[in-house]
């Protein structure tokens, strides 16, 4: 009698099976505003460099067929790759590259701290108030957030794409001559028509892989 009551005793001192272990590491949600803010922005600053750089070939490929009246297919888009290859060496397939980075990753490191953000703000992370209505504004209002801190470096890109050489030989001097010539204004020129299409896209993005 003595014995069962000793294995029953055992037996109920024991830890139930599926407890899960302790972990000894604080979980990221107890990590402080400043960490995690640092911590987006420099995951969303390599994410972003990282894919725009792999992508960097294909990009130029595509700028070559919109200024050029060259019909593009994918067997054309190839040959141009492979002439540049030629002619110019492995590394000119990536060439420009480092001017599309000042804008990519200050945009992409902004855009992902700013959901994380967001996110937060609507209670998205919250499973009582989580909804695809709610994700998909998180994901507009980071993409507006983002777009609207960056867009003075876009506009200086396309400037320069557009322009002659002697006309804007830097970054710098696309701002120079801008702030000379048409005022602080002109910085945002344009800016309307591309957070309207930015809402929509950067809300089905994020919304779209809250799925995957």
């Amino acid at each position: 009698m003595s014995r069962s009551a000793g294995k029953k005793g055992n037996a109920s001192d024991e830890p139930p099976r599926n407890t899960p272990p302790v972990s000894s590491t604080a979980p990221s949600k107890h990590l402080s505003s400043s960490t995690r803010i640092w911590t987006s922005l420099v995951a969303g600053a390599t994410a972003g460099a990282l894919a725009k750089t792999t992508i960097a070939p294909l990009d130029r490929t595509k700028i070559n067929f919109q200024t050029s009246h060259d019909r593009f297919t994918i067997r054309a888009g190839a040959q141009y790759l492979k002439e540049r290859y030629r002619h110019e060496g492995f590394l000119s397939l990536w060439r420009g590259n480092s001017a599309t980075m000042v804008r990519v990753i200050p945009y992409a490191a902004i855009q992902f701290a700013s959901h994380e953000q967001w996110k937060h703000v609507l209670h998205v992370e919250d499973i009582r108030t989580n909804s695809p209505g709610r994700r998909f504004l998180a994901g507009s209002l980071a993409g507006v957030t983002a777009t609207t801190l960056t867009y003075p470096l876009d506009l200086a890109r396309a400037r320069m794409a557009v322009t002659e050489y002697s006309r804007y030989s830097s970054l710098r001097d696309v701002f120079r001559v801008l702030l000379k010539e048409e005022g602080w204004l002109a910085l945002y020129r344009g800016v309307s028509p591309t957070l309207i299409g930015v809402i929509p896209y950067a809300g089905t993005s994020h919304e779209l892989a809250h799925f995957v």
